[in-house]
């Protein structure tokens, strides 16, 4: 399966959308595009697997270009991911 440039920009978007909600739920404000959209990717790696873990399901999944991008469980894996990240590197991503 082939993903366009097109469908890849709409990822990335989704994947900056999904990094930048879980930072704000954690209240750390340091990084920027980049950091964010590895964040939402992370996110959609952490996430899916904690619901599958759980035994939970997705209630929001995306479908662009033939790939399927979990929203809900993206954004709240980021978010696990962050204040994961916060907790042991402490005050360095606390936001000014």
């Amino acid at each position: 399966m082939t993903l366009t440039l097109t469908g890849l920009i709409i990822l990335l978007l989704i994947a900056a959308v999904c990094g930048y909600i879980g930072k704000a739920l954690v209240g750390v404000g340091r990084g920027g595009l980049i950091t964010t959209i590895a964040l939402g990717f992370i996110g959609a790696l952490l996430g899916p697997w904690l619901a599958g873990k759980l035994n939970l399901s997705e209630p929001f999944m995306l479908n662009v270009g033939g790939e399927s991008f979990p929203i809900l469980w993206s954004i709240i894996g980021s978010a696990v991911f962050v204040a994961l990240l916060y907790l042991l590197t402490g005050r360095g991503w606390r936001r000014a």
